[in-house]
């Protein structure tokens, strides 16, 4: 790392003064300038999330609107149609595990 004034930074992308990473807007330029179009290159790392994960899970990850994420995902081909948005860490009322000895 020659550009950084600290090399040893934590940072993956450590800024010109040390403790403080380098701006994204910065670090858009910079790829822009060495030729990686970095909206194409977002939008293409975005559609090929929504095919390995289920659009509300990348949407609530990304902070986008669910409905932007399930037409982006049927776009690209997605199949994560049938995948049931919500909180899954609770039971449905009544249900009972097996092998609890309840029954």
């Amino acid at each position: 790392m020659n550009t950084a004034t600290n090399p040893d930074s934590r940072w993956l992308f450590p800024g010109r003064r040390a403790s403080q990473p380098l701006h994204p807007n910065g670090l858009s330029g910079q790829l822009n300038d060495l030729g990686i179009p970095t909206t194409a290159a977002r939008t293409a790392a975005i559609r090929q999330q929504v095919v390995e994960i289920p659009a509300p899970v990348v949407a609530d990850a990304l902070g986008y609107h669910h409905v932007t994420m399930t037409r982006l995902a049927s776009e690209a081909g997605g199949t994560w149609s049938r995948y049931a948005a919500g909180d899954h860490t609770r039971s449905p009322a009544g249900w009972t595990p097996r092998g609890t000895g309840d029954s």
